[in-house]
């Protein structure tokens, strides 16, 4: 983006504004749709078409106008294929969400594994759906059978506290998730549901830990140093309390995140009692539905 606003820059300093609206033109897609720096290139590009439309404006693209002409007819035909272009990004996330169902359905049976991988989706939906609702863009979620999946989406220039939301927002659809999962259980006595929930509780709790590479690591970037250790102190009482072991995990995590110099320079309280809600809520359902994370 540097790169291109200054090169923006100097085809105005040349006089050659047609260029430069082109160039700030570029930057917006790599932009967060309401940004401040999103705003600012837009107000821009119109005080620019402003200038370009004034009467008497030198038009200096005119003698590039026949040269650009054949071009017209390429870019009629590329949109035709846009559709084809968003098919084939949607099959990318069919095949892969496929070939999660084959893995988990060979180790557990098809009942366990379309339902296993079902929660895998629910959990990056969350995350596609919470990024889209903010109007930014993002892809479907790619899976990794035997890994989980991912969600591809554009953080550049986006706050700390938004990033950290869009983290939260897995283990929270992962929640809702193990509390269907365990009320259809609660309703019918089908042992599978609550090998369900219990998975879809204990793995986004496990998603956590914040370490980097999971959402919590992601979401802790926006919490103070004092709250981590509120956490650490949550999570390892709610492992005592509950005898949820794997929460020492998460609390093993935060002592070290004690010791790193990420901590904001104003956390998120907001954040911190949306990682305290999200934790609570996965180590209760973890509770209240006993036994071992995945079927042997």
């Amino acid at each position: 983006m540097e790169r291109i606003a200054a090169r923006a820059r100097a085809y105005e300093a040349n006089g050659s504004l047609w260029d430069a609206r082109d160039q700030w033109h570029l930057i917006l897609p790599l932009l967060p749709a309401t940004s401040k720096q999103a705003e600012w290139i837009r107000n821009h590009i119109r005080e620019l078409e402003t200038t370009l439309h004034a009467p008497g404006a030198p038009n200096t693209r005119k003698k590039w106008a026949k040269w650009l002409a054949p071009l017209a007819s390429l870019g009629v035909l590329l949109a035709k294929f846009k559709t084809v272009f968003l098919l084939l990004f949607k099959l990318k996330f069919l095949l892969s969400f496929a070939g999660a169902i084959a893995l988990y359905w060979s180790m557990w049976g098809w009942r366990f594994g379309v339902g296993f991988a079902l929660l895998i989706l629910v959990h990056e939906m969350g995350h596609y759906i919470d990024v889209k609702r903010r109007g930014l863009p993002a892809d479907m979620p790619v899976f990794l059978p035997g890994l989980g999946a991912y969600v591809k989406w554009q953080a550049m220039g986006v706050p700390l506290t938004t990033r950290a939301a869009v983290s939260l927002a897995g283990p929270l659809a992962g929640l809702f998730a193990a509390a269907v999962c365990g009320l259809i259980w609660y309703q019918t006595g089908n042992a599978i549901w609550a090998a369900l929930a219990r998975a879809s509780a204990w793995l986004n709790a496990l998603n956590l830990i914040p370490i980097f590479i999971l959402d919590g690591g992601q979401a802790t970037l926006a919490i103070s140093k004092v709250d981590r250790g509120l956490l650490l102190i949550g999570a390892a009482g709610l492992a005592m309390v509950l005898k949820e072991w794997m929460l020492l995990l998460v609390a093993g995590g935060f002592l070290w995140r004690l010791f790193t110099k990420d901590d904001p320079e104003q956390g998120s309280n907001a954040i911190t009692a949306y990682f305290v809600a999200v934790l609570a809520g996965l180590a209760f359902m973890m509770w209240l539905i006993p036994g071992p994370a995945l079927p042997r």
